[in-house]
Order: C-alpha cells, then sequence, then structure tokens
C-alpha cells in the first residue's frame, strides 16, 4: 500500500467508470447525471471582462486587486446580511475545493486535532483532516459533540449532497455552541443562491452571528451561480484574525487567483441578472427530472436547495445506480458522501435541456 492510499480514501468517482461505459453504451447516449459540473454558458459580460484583463504580465496578489475586495465584501453584504464587511473580512481563493482540502493544514492542524463534518457530506471535508493527520469525526447535531480537541466544525448548507439547508434558528444555536467551546467554524455555502423550496441563509447573517465574525468563516463559489467552474473562482469571508492567518500563508504557498480571473469575478458579483436566467434554467429541469424520477417509484427527501435530488428506492445504492446505468443514465452512489447515504443516489440536474428530456424519457416521462 503506498503512502498516499494509506492515508486517503479511495478517489469514489474512479468506482463509477464501470456504470459509466454502461451508460455510455445507450443508443441515445449517456446522460450524465453524477457530478454538478455547469453546461451552460459563460454570461458574456464575465467573459468580456476576463478578455479585457488577459494582458496581465504580472503576478497577482493573493490578497486580490482593491476592486475585487470591494466586489467581495459589497456581495456579502448586500447578499449574505453581513454588516461591517471590510477588506480584511474576505479573501479571494483557487476554487472552493482547494480550501476545503488543504485548510486544515494551512491553520496548522495535526495528530490529536479533530475536525467535523455532517454524517452525509462532500467527501473532501474528510480528505482535508486526513491530509494533515488530523482526526475527521461525522456528526448529525454538531452541538452534541465532544468539544474536546475539536479544533473545525464545518458547516454545509445547502448541502451536497442531500439539499437540505440548516434554518436561521439552527444556525443561531450552533454558532452559540460554538463560541462557547472555541471551535472554529467554517461553513460551507457554495449553493446559497440555489434555494427552491427554503431560503438559505449564512452563517455571516448578521441575525445568525449577532454582528460579529468571531469564529465563523464562510466559503463561496461562483462555480453553481455564473456557471464559473472552469475560472477556479470562489471566496471565504469572516473573522479577520482567521483570514489574516491564511493571507500570510497562502503567500508563501504562491496560491494567487489569476488577475483575468480577479476581474471576472468583479464582474459576476455585480451583475444578479444571469444569476436569475440560470436559477430558471435549473428550476425547470429540475421539475422535470423530479417528475419523472417519482413517477418511476423514486422518494426524494431533503433537496429544498442546490443542484441535487437525494432520490431512493429502497434498495442499496449500487443497484439503482446499476438499473439507472441501463437505462443511459449515471448517477453518484448515495454511499460516495457517507454510509448513511448507501440506499440513496444525488441526481444531479446540470445537464443541458436536451439531455434532461432525454432523461425524462427512458424513465417513462
Amino acid at each position: 500500500m503506498s503512502a498516499v492510499s494509506a492515508r486517503l480514501p479511495v478517489f469514489p468517482w474512479d468506482k463509477l467508470e464501470p456504470y459509466k461505459a454502461t451508460a455510455e453504451a445507450h443508443p441515445d447516449g449517456i446522460v450524465n447525471l453524477s457530478v454538478g459540473t455547469p453546461v451552460d454558458p459563460v454570461p458574456e459580460l464575465i467573459q468580456r471582462a476576463l478578455v479585457d484583463a488577459a494582458d496581465s504580465p504580472g503576478y497577482p496578489t493573493v490578497w486580490g486587486t482593491t476592486a475585487l475586495r470591494d466586489a467581495l465584501a459589497g456581495w456579502v453584504e448586500r447578499r449574505l446580511g453581513a454588516t461591517g464587511v471590510g477588506h480584511r473580512q474576505v479573501l479571494p481563493v483557487v476554487g472552493s475545493k482547494e480550501l476545503v482540502a488543504w485548510l486544515p493544514t494551512q491553520l496548522g492542524l495535526g495528530a490529536g486535532d479533530r475536525v467535523a463534518y455532517p454524517r452525509l457530506a462532500y467527501p473532501t471535508y474528510e480528505v482535508g483532516a486526513r491530509l494533515c493527520g488530523a482526526t475527521p469525526v461525522v456528526y448529525d447535531d454538531p452541538t452534541e459533540l465532544d468539544p474536546a480537541g475539536l479544533r473545525l466544525l464545518w458547516l454545509n448548507s445547502p448541502s451536497n449532497p442531500t439539499g437540505r439547508v440548516l434554518g436561521k434558528d439552527e444556525l443561531t444555536r450552533i454558532v452559540a455552541w460554538a463560541r462557547e467551546h472555541g471551535v472554529l467554524i467554517f461553513s460551507d455555502e457554495c449553493y446559497l443562491e440555489l434555494g427552491w423550496e427554503a431560503e438559505p441563509v449564512s452563517v455571516l447573517d448578521a441575525e445568525v452571528c449577532g454582528g460579529s465574525f468571531e469564529g465563523l468563516v464562510a466559503v463561496h463559489s461562483l462555480s453553481k451561480r455564473s456557471n464559473l467552474a472552469g475560472y477556479r473562482a470562489a471566496f471565504v469571508a469572516g473573522d479577520e484574525r482567521v483570514l489574516g492567518e491564511l493571507l500570510q500563508i497562502r503567500k508563501h504557498g504562491g496560491m494567487m487567483v489569476p488577475a483575468p480571473v480577479q476581474a471576472a469575478t468583479v464582474a459576476a458579483l455585480g451583475d444578479d441578472a444571469h444569476v436569475a436566467e440560470q436559477r430558471v434554467r435549473y428550476a425547470a429541469r429540475r421539475a422535470a427530472l423530479r417528475g419523472a424520477l417519482a413517477g418511476h417509484g423514486f422518494r426524494i427527501e431533503h433537496s429544498e436547495a442546490s443542484l441535487y435530488l437525494w432520490a431512493t428506492r429502497d434498495e442499496p445504492c449500487w443497484e439503482t445506480v446499476a438499473h439507472l446505468a441501463e437505462l443511459g443514465i449515471l448517477v453518484a452512489p448515495g454511499d460516495f458522501y457517507g454510509t448513511a447515504g448507501e440506499r440513496f443516489v444525488r441526481v444531479a440536474f446540470t445537464a443541458t435541456d436536451e439531455r434532461v428530456d432525454a432523461a425524462v424519457k427512458r424513465l417513462g416521462g
């Protein structure tokens, strides 16, 4: 066994390859609903900002341009209900997955420290803990955790994979508990602008945090809201002390968002119209797939937000994956996100209208 495989779980999507081959053999081709990769065009105003900044021969700064920090701070106040946001409360990062994977290491965590995340969760929370030698811990309710040695608490609302949203009262209760025990919260809110049957709330909302960012950092991405997965555009906002430490570490590591991407981010955060247009596309795809899955015998749980439907036929998830692969539809097995998901599949609605229509027809819709 290699040193890497001893530390880390198997990269989950590798296990899907045989089912992908089955789905690809369908006469009308595969409908890949297994990943949340955007398929719609990058909005024109964002492309234009990127091109206009293409002549950027010098090194960008890790902290970002003044225009970028203005845009980040302004968006956090306007969209998240936060108050008093300045340049020291925001920091651009090279995509949110990089941040999640390397955060425990950058925070100086290691053996003897504990990192907690939801029982059903994005696998990279566990990976980040293991990379630095910390102990990963799962929870159903974080306030029931033993706080001893707990250095980092991940929240994820809206949830990947379930789409569950933590309400304002629940977030307020968790924040109070974490502060009482000196536990740092990082709240992954990358799907916050994709609420369908619930209105997601940020941990930085003044009513949740009491107007103070102490011990709190929110993680945001432009991949989903603006179709910018290929740009690796993301940022964190919150506790000035924590972000200041991360800034120094990231300077040493050369973790710089490319200058054209910084300019594109400014354009993206300054425009709400393209976000509303994309929401309309996703809402239509979500409704079509939800109806077709229900008609095919699936039960949908949670899924009140995000880009996924958390679906079950009350059978082992790999049996469901195999069944759908025979129809040319590829989905993600629920056990990718923890053993609690072993009878569910995650169905993304990040496919073109034509492919979603094909899936609906194959499901009998």
